[in-house]
This record gives C-alpha cells, sequence and structure tokens, in this order.
C-alpha cells in the first residue's frame, strides 16, 4: 500500500511551496500523520517539521438536460500539507 498517491502541484500550493516551504500531497485516505512523515521523509530524503490533514468528502451531482436526469461522483480524497525544516526543499521536476 503506497501512502504517497502524488503531490499536488497547483498554483496555490506552487506559491506556498515558495514563500513558506509548504508542499501538498494526496495521501491514502486511511494514513495517519505519522505514516505520511514517515513516507514523505523516506521518498524526499527531508526533515518534516508539521503536517496538517484534510479530509475532502465526495460530490455528487445532479442535472436536468435533454436526456433526463443525469447524476456525476466525484471521489473524496484526503490531503495533506506538510511543512519541512528551515533550509529543506523539495523539487518535483528533476526526474521529468
Amino acid at each position: 500500500m503506497s501512502i504517497l498517491i502524488k503531490p499536488i502541484i497547483t498554483e496555490k500550493a506552487t506559491n506556498d511551496s515558495e514563500l513558506f516551504n509548504r508542499y501538498a500531497f494526496v495521501v491514502d485516505k486511511k494514513a495517519n500523520k505519522l505514516e505520511i512523515k514517515g513516507a514523505v521523509e523516506s521518498a524526499y530524503g527531508v526533515s518534516i517539521s508539521g503536517i496538517k490533514t484534510l479530509n475532502y468528502p465526495i460530490q455528487r451531482n445532479t442535472k436536468f438536460t435533454k436526456k433526463g436526469l443525469v447524476t456525476g461522483v466525484k471521489s473524496g480524497y484526503k490531503k495533506a500539507i506538510v511543512q519541512l525544516a528551515e533550509g529543506e526543499s523539495i523539487d518535483f521536476y528533476n526526474n521529468l
């Protein structure tokens, strides 16, 4: 079971990484902060000073169209925001 699913690379997350040394990841829903900390430290070789986690629920939507009632589901996920120690950084683009 992989704890880290993917890094979040958006405008807001990139701004946080440049200014505040915080990085965001989509993680496994059942992972706790200690497991996330160990996974990030082993994957990227950095030391972590703090972690915040956010659980996003499943989003359901319904539309009335010509075809009738159309429903859609967007799956829920867990996001972890990792605060790195002073002087540490992660480069996501070095192995592309």
